[in-house]
């Protein structure tokens, strides 16, 4: 019969990548990893992993047990944040990680909201790609992240993910831009009239970068770059002072703006916000009343 613990360092091995790094996620030794890889294959009757250079590898016996796993475990979690809730177990920390424009608007009203309840938070900002990185390695219980119409967010398996909220992407415009283009305010824009513009954009690393490329070229041109940051605070102010135009979701943006015009696209796109959490573990009450907030607190900024 196969053993679940020895299904959980099988589990950790296809996250990680190594028996090292696996040892050190589970606080065991390098040799104890091995040895109950080994019984595992016993178990399996069929080998489970195969040497790769210096690295080990998934054989297709061990993905197969991995894709078992992920419901197996996603499962036992959930049992655990059943009987949680029965213990009324409303006390805990969640580590959540969560990108930039997330942590300025989500969550400072939620931290303000914990302040007389029993939930500890920890928080990082991260990127979605390493937010979701950090959530498969179980170094956070909660990741914040996005996805774009034109750049959809894949997940990883044994996750599960709910929408906070859809967040539209506009157009940044200084008024005298705006006014040569013969635009009212509030007017949808068709960004093809912007192909001869100067552009600011975040830096190429990020999916905003990648959005704003796919975006103009589904419009017919490639953006003349001319500053990068991923501030968008920072590109607000330089669109202000006449440096180019940008594209941004309205969460990345501050509160009143000054100096610019902000314009949706005729051919709109937008960015939509999830809570992912590993299968089962949303059910856990620090978790679920922690998703509940974002939500309430995306619900009151969309309305």
């Amino acid at each position: 019969m196969l053993d679940v613990r020895r299904l959980r360092i099988l589990q950790h091995l296809a996250t990680h990548g190594t028996v090292a790094a696996t040892a050190d996620a589970l606080h065991l030794t390098a040799p104890a990893v091995s040895q109950q890889l080994a019984v595992l294959e016993r178990e399996a009757g069929l080998p489970v992993v195969e040497k790769q250079g210096r690295t080990l590898r998934l054989t297709a016996a061990g993905e197969l047990l991995v894709a078992h796993a992920e419901v197996v475990l996603g499962d036992l979690a959930a049992a655990e944040s059943d009987l949680a809730a029965l213990r009324g177990g409303m006390h805990g920390q969640v580590r959540v990680a969560a990108f930039a424009s997330a942590c300025r608007t989500l969550m400072p009203a939620v931290w303000r909201r914990l302040a007389d309840r029993p939930l500890t938070l920890r928080l990082v900002e991260q990127e979605p790609d390493e937010a979701l990185k950090a959530l498969r390695k179980r170094q956070v219980d909660l990741a914040v992240v996005h996805g774009y119409t034109v750049l959809p967010r894949d997940f990883p398996a044994g996750c599960e993910q709910a929408v906070l909220l859809d967040d539209p992407v506009l157009l940044v415009l200084h008024p005298a831009h705006a006014d040569r283009l013969g635009l009212l305010e509030g007017e949808p824009v068709d960004l093809a009239r912007l192909a001869d513009a100067d552009w600011l954009t975040p830096s190429p690393d990020t999916s905003c970068y990648e959005m704003i490329q796919r975006t103009c070229g589904a419009a017919g041109f490639v953006p003349d770059i001319r500053v990068r940051s991923s501030d968008f605070s920072v590109l607000a102010a330089l669109v202000a002072a006449g440096a180019g135009v940008a594209l941004a979701p309205r969460l990345a943006l501050p509160e009143g703006l000054d100096g610019v015009r902000l314009h949706p696209l005729a051919q709109p796109v937008s960015r939509t916000v999830f809570t992912v959490s590993l299968s089962g573990t949303a059910r856990r009450p620090d978790i679920r009343q922690l998703i509940e907030l974002l939500r309430e607190t995306a619900t009151a900024r969309a309305a």
